[in-house]
Parts: structure tokens; C-alpha cells; sequence
């Protein structure tokens, strides 16, 4: 009797499980009413996510699972695909106050650069090809000209960020030789690039000359031998040694250089032109002072200081660039089209002084009353329930330049104290801020909305945003 009890349980499962299979619903219904609730699908993804929801649906109920009605397996397929089809990359206002912020994009461009460059994207161009000769040409032609205008270099090679023309210099000039380099500028920058790490890849050879805090010329002419190739400088990006310290001048390790027929080659991180000479000088050396050396090499970032598109730009010596596009390496990390087109439209505003189409530019170089301004405008339109206050800030030009140096600015804060009657902090308020694409900053128990990185557009989205915990 038991034996049979047990089997009638069995049965009465099987049943039961077999009942439950049935009520999945059928593929093609399914597709049916989902073209209908979505509009503009792709059907082939559709089937696919649809497939394998059915596959899961039906594991989950052989495991014990649910039964779901028709409509709660449509909206949980619509979710998914709308989920997959759903673009990651989206836009958002920079409230911190630095420029060049690496998270949040570096540099941007204005609608101006990129309306004139449309026409390049959305038409066949002369990339690789002499309209004079009618044969193939080369894509880097197109920067050379500004560049001799802007900088007097003798050429100019760009690749697709400065860690890749660090090492493309170092692998075509230095490889199985030395590279001679202050322990003080063996830098790690995001991404733990680092400077040792990426001369051990390239197969050049570190030598290390002086100590942390001091490297005196000397050091780097005893260093010199006969498997001497270069003589390197790294800008000492995100940090700064102060005190009791000293280094060498890049003009002194040029002069160097010369005597001993080897490469000085300078990686400046972020480089930018002498229109922002009031912001950087006596921190920061501008392209004009650096060329001005007739040095061997340079790089440095296209989407920093000078904020362009993201490249590493190399200028110096046409009889080394040369060598440079004779490297295998170059191949693989060339620039495309939207690059060079972005960087010549970038350079050509600065040829001709028209630095209000670089947003970058525009932020560095306003004023504090241009800013304040700004403040009391974007105070007036905020709640008065949130008792936002105008107050003194400093903002940072970011990416790596000037980095034990700030810009005063100003800001609109909203306190801590101010939030409780809206059962608020400053913590909440920042994550609802940034549920509505706003990255601010939090600093002594209020939210800061600092102004250099601000503009009037992103107004209204602030104001909405606040409007909405009302």
C-alpha cells in the first residue's frame, strides 16, 4: 500500500509538472504581441531573447518554479530587450569643478567643431590620398602644416593616446639600450601606466640617475655611456615634490643631449598653447616654450589641456618622426579619420584665435566674476526649500597639469543642515543627483555645484532634478 501511495505522489507530480509545461506560452504568439508592445524591433535579437527566456522559464518550473501569466512573460522580455538594445555611453554635467575630468570624459567638443567636421564623417574624404597626384598619401599630412604654424616643429606624428607614443619612442630609438631617467619622475599614472613597466616593454633599458627628491645635471652626465640612446623627462602628472628637492630643466638635458649625439625626448603629459599661459605659467611649460628648445622629441595628450580629440601627438625632428613611420608598431596604433579631423578643425581655432569653439579653453579661462555671475543666476532658479548659498570654491584644471595648484572659483552649495526638513543629507541628495546624470561634489557636510565646469544649458536639468524631491 505504501509502495503504491508513493507512486500515486509520483504520478500525481508528473501531472502536475506536465500541466505546467503546458501552460508556457508558444513562440510565435509570444513574438506576436511583443512586435506589438515594441516598435521598431530587430527581429532576429527578439527571437533570440525570446528563445532564451522560454529555455529559462521552462528550467525554472521543472525546478518548482512559478507559473507566470502571458502578460507578466511579455513585459519581462520587453525588459530584456530593451535592456540590450539600451546604449551604456550616456551624457552628463560636470559639477566638480575640474575640467579635464579622465572619468567623465576628458576634453568635449563644442557643436561648432562638430559641424564642421561633419562633413569629413559623413562623406568619403581624402584621408590617404594626394588630390594633387592622384595616388595614395599619408593621414598624418593633414597636421603637419598646423603644427609648423602653431609650434615651428619640423614635423608631427599622432598616434592614439600618449602611453602609445611613449612607446612607440622608446621601442624605435631605445631597445637594447639605456634610457637615462630621475628616480623622481618614474611616474605611475590611471591605469597603472607606468613609466619602468612600459621601457621593460618596449626592450629599452632603465637607468636610473639621482634620488626622489633630487637630480642634479650631473647625474645625468656620469651617467651617460657608449649604450646611451636617450636622455627622458616625464611630467610628474597628479602629484608634485615640494620642499627640499630639485630637477633638471628640460632646456639643460637638451643642450645635453647634443654634446653626447643622443635623443632628449620630454613626455609632457598635458601640453597646451600660450593663450592659457595666464592659467599655467610658472606651473606648467607651455608647446611654445618646449619647442622653442628645437628639441629632439615631444608628446602629449590631444584630449587634455589642448582639449581635442584623444591622440598622442609626437613633435620634433622630421629625421626622427621618419623613423618613427618605419616601425611596424605604428600600424596598430594609428589614429582614424574622426581623430584627424577633430584635431585639424581643434588646431585650426587656435590658428586663428577662436578659442570660444574649445569648451576646455572657455572653462580654464573664466573669471571669478564671470563665474560668480553664473552662481547667483543658477542659485536664483533652485527652490528656496533647499536654502541654496553662493559660496568661494576651487576647481582644478585636471588630466594630470598642475597639480599641487587650484583655480578659485565659485559654487552654489546646498547643506546638510538645509536637507533634514526634506528627511534629506547631502549623501541622498548627491545620488539623486546623479540618477538625473549630474556628478557633483560632496565637501564639509554640503553638496557643492561648482561652477567652472558648469554652463547655463545644465541649468535647467539641476533645477528639474530638485523640483522633482519637492
Amino acid at each position: 500500500m505504501q509502495q503504491e501511495s508513493q507512486k500515486d505522489i509520483q504520478d500525481h507530480l508528473r501531472d502536475s509538472l506536465q500541466d505546467s509545461l503546458q501552460h508556457i506560452p508558444k513562440t510565435d504568439k509570444l513574438l506576436n504581441a511583443l512586435n506589438a508592445e515594441l516598435k521598431m524591433v530587430n527581429p532576429s535579437l527578439l527571437k533570440r531573447i525570446t528563445l532564451e527566456f522560454l529555455d529559462a522559464y521552462r528550467q525554472e518550473l521543472l525546478e518548482g518554479g512559478v507559473l507566470l501569466d502571458f502578460s507578466t512573460c511579455v513585459k519581462r522580455i520587453v525588459a530584456t530587450y530593451q535592456n540590450a538594445t539600451q546604449k551604456s555611453l550616456k551624457p552628463l554635467i560636470n559639477a566638480t569643478g575640474i575640467v579635464v575630468h579622465t572619468n567623465l570624459g576628458r576634453s568635449i567638443f563644442s557643436e561648432e567643431i562638430l559641424e564642421e567636421i561633419k562633413p569629413i564623417l559623413t562623406q568619403y574624404n581624402n584621408l590617404e590620398y594626394n588630390l594633387q597626384k592622384g595616388s595614395r598619401g599619408e593621414r598624418y599630412i593633414h597636421l603637419q602644416g598646423q603644427f609648423k604654424a602653431l609650434l615651428g616643429a619640423e614635423d608631427v606624428l599622432v598616434v592614439n593616446n600618449n602611453a602609445a607614443a611613449v612607446f612607440l619612442i622608446l621601442n624605435t630609438f631605445a631597445k637594447g639600450k639605456e634610457v637615462i631617467v630621475s628616480r623622481g619622475e618614474l611616474i605611475e599614472i590611471g591605469g597603472s601606466f607606468r613609466i619602468p613597466r612600459v621601457m621593460e616593454d618596449s626592450g629599452a633599458i632603465l637607468h636610473e640617475v639621482g634620488t626622489t627628491n633630487k637630480t642634479h645635471f650631473k647625474d645625468y652626465q656620469e651617467a651617460i655611456s657608449e649604450n646611451s640612446a636617450m636622455l627622458f623627462k616625464a611630467h610628474k602628472s597628479n602629484y608634485a615634490i615640494e620642499g627640499f628637492s630639485e630637477e633638471v630643466g628640460f632646456n639643460e638635458l637638451v643642450k645635453l643631449a647634443r654634446k653626447y649625439n643622443l635623443i632628449d625626448y620630454y613626455d609632457l603629459g598635458s601640453g597646451y598653447f600660450s593663450v592659457l599661459d595666464s592659467v599655467f605659467t610658472g606651473y606648467e611649460p607651455s608647446l611654445e616654450t618646449i619647442s622653442a628648445l628645437n628639441p629632439s622629441l615631444v608628446s602629449f595628450s590631444g584630449d587634455k589641456l589642448i582639449g581635442g580629440a584623444q591622440a598622442g601627438i609626437i613633435f620634433g625632428k622630421k629625421a626622427l618622426i621618419d623613423k618613427l613611420k618605419q616601425n611596424q608598431l605604428l600600424r596598430m596604433l594609428r589614429v582614424d579619420k574622426f581623430t584627424i579631423a577633430a584635431l585639424e578643425a581643434t588646431l585650426s581655432a587656435y590658428l586663428k584665435g577662436n578659442i570660444k569653439v574649445i569648451p576646455t579653453a572657455q572653462m580654464l579661462l573664466r573669471d571669478k566674476e564671470s563665474l560668480h555671475a553664473l552662481a547667483q543666476e543658477l542659485a536664483a532658479q533652485i527652490p528656496p526649500n533647499f536654502n541654496p548659498q553662493i559660496i568661494a570654491t576651487k576647481s582644478y584644471s585636471g588630466g594630470g597639469a598642475m597639480p599641487s595648484h587650484y583655480l578659485e572659483s565659485f559654487g552654489v552649495a546646498i547643506f546638510a543642515k538645509d536637507l533634514s526638513v526634506l528627511k534629506l543629507d547631502e549623501t541622498k541628495l548627491e545620488q539623486h543627483f546623479r540618477r538625473y546624470g549630474i556628478i557633483a561634489r560632496l565637501e564639509n557636510s554640503a553638496l557643492i555645484l561648482d561652477m567652472r565646469t558648469l554652463f547655463k544649458s545644465d541649468f535647467t536639468r539641476i533645477v528639474e532634478s530638485l523640483k522633482a524631491l519637492l
